[in-house]
């Protein structure tokens, strides 16, 4: 691991010491666990990763509908009206 130094305001510093207390947890723990939650939610995914994960699911499901790829704008305008 590497230190980092922070500084937070009076509020947060005591409002994560009570936390990590009532957790059972360090604070060191939970700034690292709010710092992977804010990755997570602002990661962009590279265009190939995205072409991937696409072509991974094709082929995967099944509607049933023999016309589907020539009616799917027809297919999905009915299911937004229910």
């Amino acid at each position: 691991m590497i230190r980092t130094q922070i500084q937070l305001t009076e509020e947060q510093s005591e409002a994560l010491k009570q936390l990590a207390a009532r957790e059972g947890k360090t604070v060191a723990e939970l700034v690292r666990l709010g710092v992977d939650q804010l990755i997570r939610s602002r990661r962009v995914v590279a265009p190939e990763e995205l072409r991937r994960r696409a072509l991974a699911v094709v082929g995967k499901f099944h509607s049933g509908d023999e016309d589907l790829s020539a009616e799917h704008d027809r297919y999905a305008a009915e299911a937004f009206e229910s």
